[in-house]
């Protein structure tokens, strides 16, 4: 009897993530895509029926659902993957893959950052809750009760203020940083072990002083919380901060420092990469700093960094002075 494709599927997660170190939310994005795959192909479809006919024919019908070109080339690896693991498992005599070649078009989305004056204003904002609250501290100090009130309010300044920090310095993505735990961080060498992307793990230095006072500063703090989560930053509840958690923080201070553009977590990787390349830092610098598998990905940042440059030039070119003597 064939093996069903939604049967397949079941068992590719039970085998092939108990063996592959994946996060939770690449598991959550399989599940989807692959059950994407189901809903075309349908719940009486065999695992063998899959051949290049049906990837050129689910591919056609993406397009004319308008899905992006990334969205349908992380949908074909996804599908490439499990074909490649029933292959190994002898399910499947050949991926349908290797006989298919399929062109998605160019994607041309780039990444959005901030400019060095919105960078500027949410770190300072950071700092002003953080003065705020250490006025609120001493002022709770003085009132019977509320010292325990005043210290977490002063701890989720702090909090708040490293994490902006963080992100900034480190070009950390927001998944990772709610991954870190407390011990992640050794203080004496200033740097962080950072869990990437698709099992890559990579070290995060902490290069300038005044953010390594603050990352200090947050971890005395963080120290002095009971807390049976071993998370470096803790939400309200004394639980691990969320990705969405830090994307509220983020928020806030967009709101408070009167910015109109519209601000998440990973514009400030976005922000820090572009304006390391800006300042003639070598890509290949980037893309370690950044954790990036391949190097193509850290070069769309360079499109970037090449309208800063032209702009620059129509401004300072020498030739535009030599044209103006007679």
């Amino acid at each position: 009897m064939p093996v069903l494709l939604v049967q397949a599927i079941d068992e590719f997660f039970n085998g092939y993530f108990s063996t592959h170190d994946r996060s939770a939310k690449t598991r959550i994005a399989y599940r989807s895509d692959l059950d994407q795959v189901i809903s075309y192909a349908g719940d009486t479809f065999a695992l063998s029926s899959l051949d290049p006919m049906f990837i050129e024919n689910w591919a056609a019908d993406l397009r004319r659902r308008n899905y992006s070109p990334a969205s349908m080339r992380r949908k074909m690896v996804v599908l490439k993957v499990f074909c490649s693991y029933w292959v190994r498992r002898g399910l499947l005599k050949e991926s349908p893959f290797w006989r298919v070649k399929l062109s998605f078009g160019r994607i041309k989305q780039l990444p959005r950052s901030l400019s060095e004056t919105e960078m500027r204003g949410l770190l300072t904002q950071a700092k002003q809750y953080q003065s705020a609250a250490k006025i609120q501290r001493k002022a709770a100090s003085k009132a019977k009760g509320k010292v325990r009130t005043g210290f977490l309010y002063k701890y989720r300044a702090l909090r708040n203020l490293a994490l902006v920090d963080l992100l900034f310095a480190t070009g950390m993505r927001v998944g990772e940083v709610s991954a870190l735990n407390v011990l992640d961080f050794s203080i004496p060498e200033a740097v962080f072990c950072v869990k990437g992307k698709g099992g890559r793990d990579r070290l995060a230095f902490i290069v300038d002083d005044q953010s390594l006072r603050i990352q200090q500063e947050h971890i005395e703090m963080r120290s002095r919380i009971e807390s049976e989560s071993k998370a470096l930053f803790l939400n309200a509840t004394g639980g691990r901060l969320s990705t969405q958690g830090i994307a509220n923080v983020i928020s806030r201070f967009r709101e408070d420092a009167g910015i109109e553009k519209h601000i998440t977590p990973h514009m400030l990787r976005h922000t820090v990469a572009t304006l390391l390349l800006r300042n003639g830092v070598d890509i290949r610098v980037v893309q370690e700093f950044l954790g990036h598998a391949s190097i193509a990905t850290t070069q769309r940042y360079t499109h970037v960094t090449k309208d800063h440059l032209v702009q620059v030039l129509r401004e300072r070119h020498p030739s535009l002075a030599l044209r103006c003597v007679s």
